[in-house]
């Protein structure tokens, strides 16, 4: 249940409203702490109502009117001192009358918040004594006392990430494999068919990743279908990673035709010998839809081109080819599922308690009917329990969920619907949230945490945090335990090991939707149901809508402004779309933002207007903490934004290199995050930035617009992205540390003392610096934490590798255009242990490169890019085991022929899985 943490928040908010907003609240401060003191009562007995909430309907109405009364509560409180506050903000003569007029109306707006705070705690306070009813006792105690071990057991190193604990499919990946690249064998399409939770896709994965298959075709492409297949997203995503185009040629199959896209992708499959894996198909009619673009000729196999896909349905693949080879995975044996749940369950390979856990552990196992997906969730779930009580209470539960179930597919939802049910209550509404993503979209990380604390469901209080942990940093521990958990996955990890993107599983995300759904959590809203809410067809649960997801493609006019504006208690909106969105004009908008005035968190990202002026109405919400109008073409903000003091997130990367903005965001004194075009319009007056101390991303700092002193008092930036040619200066003039500072972009175009730069900024992980160096540092100067940097018209004469070879915890180096303009570079024997990619672009002197064996011993990818003077690649590379990939990009076709097999230096590659040549012909 997802109320305990809600609670929690907004008793936090309660008490920092008291402290910022004391003037405004003194009238009704007594009610306040009266609601406070009830609120946490609520809060202790809320932890046993969480296990407990399946037990009746009406203990789940019970939480529902919790729900309701707590937000009831927030609502009145915060908007009365958001009113209060904004008279401060009354200047001049005409505000000085609408100041005069509030202050006699002031015993009235004082009556009335105060009669709203007491129906609300008679509302708690009823509901409280009620508790009897059902049993539930206050938990307090408990909750504490159980904290550091549920701490400790968090911070864990789980095994998550399926791909790495695959068990039981050796055999299945030869059968796949033969089938796909024997000729002999004739088959045009390969099914992989079976259950939800069987591995389908994980097997998929595999056969596609094969060195085998990879030798054997020409190009490749992932697709994943959907029960929503939209045949033309299908087919221009298979067309790109099949062909590789440019951004011209990208540009020119988006302008296409539906038919000549399908055309196109049916010539490439005819023409070259292609394999592409169509994941998840769920009918046939969304095959219909598909076929167009795939050679179905019985001759054509002799082309080689091939079709992998996975289904659930028999007769769906029957219908594609019913001359397909149809492969269904065993569900594993006892011996892999077992092997399978140790990797996941016993994070401790000396677990003191391992026989007696490995009783009930295998008790367990056998319960799940030996499909993979049900046997990782439960591992992940008891990964997190450390004693045997633990352990024994849930087999006592699997028991009970499992004895209900008939089929396999039923047990899986059950075994998924527990790991959601033993979630601790702050990660349950993370969790929930996660419901606003469409399927199958690589959900950025970034974003999602900081929707997640301008949402109020990321608290610092009860949370045993370590230093000076923020809110993100508490928001990145629990999607890191949601991970470990394995009710997320990772997609993708940046440099530093953090999470980039992730997605969850077609199962799991059933899950979610269907919690979210009975928690009034949030209603999705897509193409499919425009006219009505998901699950319209069941009972609607009790409550206002607090949040939407918005999930529509091409013209949302349809949705602006006549189906949100009666949703007056919306709290978030979400867009999301697979293409552009698009909206006659922005002043649909109007009455939607005069509406819903409690509005928290709008992302607008994506959706396209000819008119690019945002409406002055955007003022109206005073309480909206998170703005993303990423990509929106909007040009001009108004002066009404001026209103939005509570903002955290704001995202003005509009896809306009310039925006007018007026001179207002110094006011915003709550910001955390800043995306700011390249350049900010608007009149010359000059902008304050230092008033923003709890900043930690400025992106494009507007140099233009203000004095680079102002960074000085930005002590807590975390990401910062600057072109001014004075940013050097400040550390020498004002002896600035930016101890906090991770990532740094900076371009100028005079010389850059690096060396003042990077003893300033003694924590960076990743540094981009684009510009003239005047000395390069020494290794002791620059940060022992850095993983990633990049290097571009630098115009070094000295070989920069002695320097950078020592960095202990360098991954990623990229010397970019001019970057070195020497002619030798020389990597030591031991240099650049943990470096995994090196990038070497446009070094138009560069004539030689030495690199000693024993040097960089992680390599495992490299890219030489238009590098005409380098002759060779160096001998040092038939030393690499490691290295994986290999691409030579824009070479002369000496360079290339002598990489090639029979090459002279061949042998210093043979070795390499990959080796990729891109135009080196010339």
């Amino acid at each position: 249940m997802a109320q305990a943490a809600i609670v929690n928040f907004i008793v936090q908010n309660l008490g920092d409203l008291l402290i910022q907003e004391a003037v405004f609240l003194y009238e009704v401060k007594d009610k306040v702490f009266q609601l406070q003191r009830e609120l946490r009562m609520m809060r202790s007995y809320l932890q046993d109502a969480d296990r407990r909430q399946d037990e009746s309907e009406r203990l789940r109405n019970w939480i529902s009117e919790i729900r309701e009364a707590v937000y009831d509560s927030d609502d009145v409180i915060e908007s009365y001192a958001l009113k209060g506050a904004s008279r401060r903000n009354l200047t001049g003569a005409l505000n000085h009358i609408k100041r005069f007029a509030l202050i006699i109306n002031r015993p009235i707006e004082i009556h009335m918040v105060g009669s709203h705070v007491d129906n609300v705690i008679a509302r708690i306070s009823s509901l409280t004594k009620s508790l009897k009813t059902y049993g539930i006792k206050n938990e307090v105690g408990e909750a504490s006392n159980s904290m550091h071990g549920r701490q400790r057991a968090w911070r864990r190193s789980y095994s998550h990430v399926i791909e790495e604990d695959i068990v039981g499919v050796e055999d299945d990946v030869k059968v796949l494999e033969s089938c796909l690249v024997d000729p002999s064998q004739g088959y045009r399409v390969v099914a992989i068919c079976g259950m939800g939770g069987l591995g389908k896709t994980t097997l998929a994965k595999k056969v596609y990743h094969s060195l085998i298959v990879n030798n054997n075709f020409q190009s490749l492409a992932w697709a994943y279908i959907s029960q929503h297949c939209q045949a033309r997203d299908v087919w221009e995503g298979i067309l790109f990673k099949l062909i590789s185009p440019t951004q011209e040629q990208r540009q020119e199959i988006v302008d296409m035709r539906d038919d000549e896209v399908a055309r196109m992708l049916y010539q490439v499959q005819v023409e070259k010998n292609c394999l592409v894996v169509l994941d998840d198909i769920w009918s046939v009619d969304a095959w219909k839809k598909l076929s167009p673009a795939f050679p179905h000729e019985r001759s054509l196999s002799v082309v080689g081109s091939k079709i992998l896909l996975t289904s659930r349905n028999i007769d769906v693949v029957l219908q594609i080819d019913p001359f397909c080879f149809r492969h269904t995975p065993e569900c594993l044996n006892e011996n892999d599922s077992w092997e399978l749940f140790q990797k996941k369950a016993f994070p401790k390979l000396d677990d003191p308690d391992y026989i007696l856990k490995e009783k009930l552990g295998k008790e367990m196992v056998g319960r799940c009917g030996g499909l993979p997906l049900a046997i990782i969730v439960l591992g992940g779930l008891l990964a997190s329990k450390p004693t045997v009580y633990d352990w024994e209470t849930v087999r006592q539960n699997i028991n009970s969920y499992l004895r209900k179930a008939n089929g396999q597919e039923q047990r899986l939802g059950e075994v998924l619907a527990l790991s959601y049910y033993e979630l601790p209550y702050q990660l349950k509404p993370c969790f929930l949230h996660l419901a606003h993503f469409p399927e199958n979209l690589e959900i950025p990380t970034k974003k999602l945490i900081r929707i997640w604390v301008a949402e109020g469901i990321i608290s610092l209080e009860n949370d045993e945090g370590e230093g000076e942990e923020t809110l993100e940093d508490v928001a990145q521990r629990y999607l890191t335990e949601l991970v470990e958990r394995c009710m997320i996955q990772v997609v993708e990890k940046s440099s530093t090991g953090r999470i980039r993107t992730c997605q969850m599983h077609n199962l799991m995300r059933d899950l979610c939707i269907d919690k979210a759904y009975q928690e009034n959590f949030l209603v999705e809203i897509n193409s499919w149901n425009v006219n009505e809410t998901r699950g319209a067809s069941r009972a609607r649960p009790m409550g206002k809508v607090r949040r939407i997801a918005l999930n529509l493609d091409q013209d949302i006019d349809r949705f602006f402004p006549s189906h949100l504006k009666r949703h007056h208690h919306l709290r978030s909106l979400l867009c999301y779309h697979e293409k552009t969105a698009r909206l006659s004009e922005w002043g649909l908008m109007k009455s939607f933002f005069n509406k819903c005035k409690l509005l928290r968190v709008l992302n607008l990202e994506g959706i396209q207007c000819q008119k690019g002026k945002l409406p002055k109405e955007i003022g109206f919400l005073i309480h909206l903490r998170f703005l993303c109008l990423r990509n929106t073409k909007i040009d001009e903000l108004p002066p009404s934004i001026d209103n939005l003091k509570c903002l955290m997130t704001l995202d003005l990367l509009t896809g306009n290199s310039t925006v007018l903005i007026p001179n207002v965001i110094k006011n915003m004194h709550r910001m955390r995050h800043l995306y700011l075009p390249e350049s900010c319009g608007g009149s010359t007056e000059r902008w304050q930035l230092s008033n923003l101390k709890n900043l930690q991303t400025l992106v494009n700092f507007p140099a233009e617009k203000c004095s680079v002193g102002d960074l000085v008092k930005l002590t807590n930036l975390r990401k910062l992205v600057v072109d001014d040619p004075m940013f050097g200066d400040i550390f020498r003039c004002f002896n600035v540390t930016f101890n906090h500072l991770e990532s740094l972009f900076f371009v100028s175009s005079e010389d850059i003392s690096v060396v003042h730069v990077a003893l300033g900024c003694p924590n960076l992980y990743k540094l981009d610096i684009e510009g003239p160096i005047k000395n390069f540092p020494e290794p002791h100067q620059l940060s022992s934490k850095l993983v990633k940097l990049k290097l571009k018209c630098s115009g070094l004469l000295v070989d920069p590798m002695p320097t950078l070879e020592k960095l202990p915890n360098l991954r990623l180096l990229e010397l970019q255009l001019d970057s070195f303009m020497g002619k030798q570079l020389h990597c030591s024997g031991k240099g650049f242990p943990q470096l995994k990619s090196l990038v070497i672009y446009d070094l138009p002197n560069l004539e030689e490169w030495k690199l000693d064996k024993g040097a960089m011993p992680s390599l495992s990818k490299l890219e030489i890019e238009n590098c005409t003077k380098l002759e060779r690649v160096p001998d040092g590379l038939r030393f690499m085991t490691t290295l994986q990939n290999l691409e030579i990009r824009s070479m002369f076709a000496a360079f290339k022929t002598k990489l090639e097999k029979g090459g002279e230096d061949h042998y210093k590659v043979q070795h390499v899985p990959t080796v990729v040549f891109c135009y080196c012909d010339y």
